[in-house]
């Protein structure tokens, strides 16, 4: 039974035998476990994060793995891109989600959202047409569709490694667009990515534009609701049984964890993007469930969460290194090196040249309704964004292996050089890019230089957050003025209003349940690494 659930997961050994399925299944785990001991010691380092850790393990494993197998095989477990998005993404978005420093996420919203969404479609449109113009002189083979799938695949930043190279305390600002914009941009390029494949785009005409069009607001904004409300109905539950009366923090995590899935699991069935919506359900269980539930839950469910996503990321980049060196992949690249060399310098410049379409000019127009030049995003802010884009990783690769490939294995020639292009693209974006971003913030952007709010915005800023506490110091100007001015700050204020006024007293929230009692050491613990709520605290 362990070994049928193991392939119904979408993930088989090499061999057949029972034996070899669990002697697979060891070494794999015994990897992870080497990526994260390896990754702790490399911690402090400069240059090294864990995702190059995870990506050099798993090429050094592939390479020993194929010499110890004949040279028949290079990974120990194999599986399809379902497992990417069914069960592995899923825990990095959600946690990403809850962890998220709501105060400059929601303060630069408008920028992330035209980021992320506007960006992405310039950077889908520049990576496409270029692909179908200069990839087509090389006679890969590819049709139509083709050209626009590799659009969506190129144009999926990887939310990860944002991680991995952004620090959240030393460069909020930074980390919540980039990251804000890697995980809209994510959802995005999905979107677009499925709306290809499911229109018939041999004539191409106002109609089909039209209906690409409302599949992707459709999406876009039905998977936005369904993530709110997922996590409302999550909050409500907690807030009307309680279940902390019988002291019963296993079902509290048990039922957020399980409520956190069901939305990504429920936009799958009805055609959505779960990626949105599990980011989304994610934020408002951090907003309104969290506080609903006993002090040992809510310690409980941060480390729980924060543990699951960091499993899956050293997960994907141990495979993703190990696979790059699948033979099959590139037996087919191999007749045609030259070929598959100049595709892969192609995509990387079209991405290169996308994202920076997009970035400068997006950038000026957001610059445009800041009412101060203290919070505009200046030439070094735009060169590292522009920057920590660059990075593809496992969204991409699943995305290449569902366009490009059949149950995992590469058909056709042409198919095989996208497939080892988009590896050399991860592993060179990734690692290049990866091991340059760290240092590259510290020179352009010190953390005693970085973006500040001064005290009226801060309070302006804090309102959705922390209700009205600050009102005091708000400016009182009539709301017409306000808006005028002010339109972010003055949506703010108002949904603070309303937020204190019906949803914390429906839905929960801050200081809505009663206390409850904890050992004098884990209180203290609890409020010197938490505070009210560690997604909330002041930067």
């Amino acid at each position: 039974m362990v070994l049928d659930a193991i392939t119904g997961l979408g993930v088989t050994a090499l061999s057949g035998s029972d034996d070899q399925v669990f002697v697979n299944l060891t070494l794999f785990v015994a990897l992870l476990c080497g990526c994260i001991v390896i990754g702790h010691l490399l911690e402090e380092s400069r240059w090294i994060n864990e995702s190059i850790t995870a990506l050099v393990i798993g090429l050094s494993a592939a390479g020993i793995t194929r010499l110890t197998t004949n040279r028949k095989s290079s990974h120990l477990l194999e599986f399809d891109e379902q497992l990417f998005f069914v069960y592995v993404i899923p825990a990095i978005i959600f946690n990403a989600g809850f962890q998220v420093k709501m105060k400059h996420f929601f303060r630069n919203l408008g920028t992330i959202v035209l980021f992320g969404v506007l960006g992405t479609l310039i950077s889908f449109g520049v990576i496409s047409f270029g692909a179908w113009l200069l990839l087509g002189k090389l006679d890969t083979g590819l049709e139509l569709r083709d050209y626009l799938a590799i659009g969506a695949i190129f144009s999926a930043t990887d939310s990860v490694c944002t991680l991995q190279v952004l620090d959240q305390d030393e460069t909020p600002l930074l980390y919540s667009l980039v990251f804000g914009e890697g995980v809209v941009n994510d959802a995005t390029s999905v979107v677009l990515f499925n709306a290809i494949q499911k229109f018939d785009l041999s004539n191409i005409n106002s109609q089909v534009a039209l209906s690409l069009t409302l599949t992707f607001l459709y999406r876009f904004v039905g998977s936005t609701l369904l993530g709110v409300l997922v996590g409302l109905l999550s909050a409500y539950i907690i807030k009307k049984i309680y279940l902390g009366r019988r002291k019963s923090t296993d079902r509290e995590v048990a039922l957020m964890i399980l409520m956190a899935y069901l939305s990504y699991v429920m936009a799958e069935l009805f055609d959505l993007n779960g990626i949105l919506t599990v980011f989304v359900c994610g934020i408002v269980m951090s907003h309104y469930t969290w506080h609903n539930v006993t002090d040992n839950s809510k310690v409980t469910t941060r480390h729980a969460f924060a543990t699951m996503s960091f499993i899956a990321e050293t997960f994907i980049f141990l495979y993703v290194g190990m696979d790059a060196l699948d033979i099959e992949k590139w037996r087919f690249a191999s007749h045609s090196p030259g070929k598959s060399v100049a595709v892969s310098g192609v995509l990387l410049a079209l991405v290169m040249v996308g994202r920076a379409c997009f970035v400068i000019p997006l950038s000026i127009l957001s610059n445009s309704w800041k009412q101060s030049k203290d919070h505009e995003l200046g030439f070094k802010h735009q060169v590292t964004i522009w920057w920590a884009g660059l990075m593809r990783g496992a969204v991409s690769m699943a995305l290449a292996y569902n366009q490009f490939t059949r149950f995992g294995h590469t058909q056709l020639p042409g198919n095989a050089v996208m497939i080892t292009s988009t590896i050399t693209i991860v592993l060179f974006s990734t690692v290049v890019f990866g091991l340059i971003t760290k240092p590259l913030i510290r020179y352009l952007l010190p953390p005693s230089k970085d973006i500040n709010m001064n005290s009226s915005e801060l309070s302006l800023g804090l309102l959705l957050l922390n209700g009205l506490e600050h009102e005091g110091d708000v400016p009182r100007i009539s709301s017409l003025t306000m808006l005028l001015k002010r339109p972010a700050q003055t949506i703010i204020y108002f949904w603070s209003k309303f937020d204190d006024a019906f949803m914390r007293r429906v839905f929960g929230g801050r200081d809505s349940m009663p206390d409850t009692p904890v050992s004098s050491n884990e209180g203290s613990d609890h409020g010197s690494q938490f505070g009210s709520n560690p997604s909330l605290h002041l930067v």
